[in-house]
């Protein structure tokens, strides 16, 4: 196992921002950005020439555009020495924050202005390629929901799926959104097991209450190293201990365990490399694109038995007073999907937590939390990226 260069503490996170999360906004990934920027700035009494480093997610909104973060950068008025765009999908959040420290390590940059903006309900600009033109589309499997619901069905054949489980996390999830102003409008309703049940069925026995909605919104850190955090006054600060990553996990296996995923192995790692175990983790903060995703992560890493995560959160208290917190803020399915800055929903919300400013729906005494994220869903296989962070204050 690698050494973890994170795990000295000696680079934080000072800020975060976000953005309301909106349907057909009208706006553009320049405006979200430079609304997260705004935001940022005023917490910290930074302004653009204090940022040297730069990092954004792809947007899909802006997919034709090979000269993204260039143009964003430049609106943004920074001059940086340091750019990264990651096309991890949901994990370019996560990812970004770790790409971010190893920067400020090796001296590229000081400060770094970390960014996640997408406006695909307003404008999509997108041509997947690869597998799904050619092997999904046309015979009808429409995307993530289609590849999920065999997921789903190949788990069920293995496992017993308790669908009141993914039920009981749904309506956790919702009562974090509607205690989240950021969260989209419509989302901000209360719902019960049985309005997740009786949801339409998608790709069965994917359900619409399963599923995330593709909305346009923004968010965002600010990252440096501790000691230049002290001599500013910057009190509030969180820090990342330790992180894994894996791509294409199992890709030469031409007959995989679609339901095995990178967590059972990055996850794990994560954890390792904090020196923690599952149970010591005080919030999880999975990326929920589906609410299966996230029942499967429960098992690989370790805080469910291994068949058994429906179970799970159908026995176990997710709201941030109970046993295991889990996307206290409602995660992406409850708050909207700002396109491919989704996990920074996540991990803006673990950022929150760990500073005390969650209002209403604050876990008492958090300590640490895990954020995982996951992107690219492939032909075949699980999903194409998996990778897990561990943050404590």
């Amino acid at each position: 196992m690698a050494v973890e260069f994170l795990a000295d503490k000696d680079i934080c996170i000072v800020a975060f921002a976000e953005t309301k999360i909106e349907r057909r906004s009208g706006r553009s990934a320049y405006e979200f950005a430079s609304e997260v920027a705004e935001q940022l700035y005023r917490q910290t009494g930074l302004g653009p020439s204090d940022i040297d480093g730069v990092t954004f997610n792809v947007p899909i909104s802006e997919a034709s555009n090979p000269f993204w973060s260039n143009y964003a950068t430049e609106y943004l008025g920074i001059s940086a020495r340091w750019l990264q765009t990651s096309d991890l999908g949901g994990g370019s959040a996560i990812g970004n924050v770790a790409r971010a420290a190893a920067a400020i390590r090796t001296g590229f940059c000081d400060t770094v202005m970390l960014i996640g903006a997408d406006a695909p309900s307003t404008q999509w600009r997108v041509n997947w390629g690869s597998y799904r033109n050619e092997f999904w589309e046309p015979v009808g499997i429409q995307g993530p929901p289609g590849a999920f619901g065999l997921l789903m069905n190949r788990y069920a054949h293995e496992h017993h799926l308790d669908l009141r489980g993914l039920g009981a996390l749904a309506v956790a999830q919702r009562n974090g959104a509607v205690l989240n102003s950021n969260a989209y409008k419509n989302l901000r309703k209360k719902i019960t097991i049985d309005d997740y049940l009786n949801s339409r069925q998608v790709s069965s026995p994917l359900r619409l209450l399963d599923s995330v909605m593709y909305c346009d919104g923004g968010n965002g850190l600010i990252m440096m190293k501790t000691r230049r955090a002290r001599r500013l006054g910057l009190g509030d600060r969180v820090y990342p201990v330790s992180y894994s990553e894996v791509s294409n996990f199992d890709c030469a296996n031409q007959t995989p365990d679609i339901t095995q995923t990178g967590h059972s192995v990055v996850g794990r790692e994560a954890l390792a490399r904090a020196k923690l175990k599952p149970r010591d983790i005080d919030m999880f903060h999975p990326y929920d694109d589906f609410l299966f995703a996230v029942m499967l992560k429960c098992e690989q890493i370790g805080f469910a038995r291994k068949g058994r995560g429906s179970q799970f959160l159908r026995d176990t208290d997710l709201g941030p007073k109970g046993e295991f917190p889990i996307n206290t803020g409602g995660g992406q399915i409850s708050c909207g999907q700002p396109g491919l800055a989704g996990g920074g929903v996540n991990l803006v919300e673990a950022v929150r937590q760990l500073m005390g400013k969650a209002g209403r729906r604050q876990v008492p005494d958090a300590r640490n939390a895990m954020v995982t994220g996951i992107g690219v869903i492939p032909y075949g296989r699980n999903w194409g990226v998996s990778n897990a962070m561990v943050l404590v204050n």
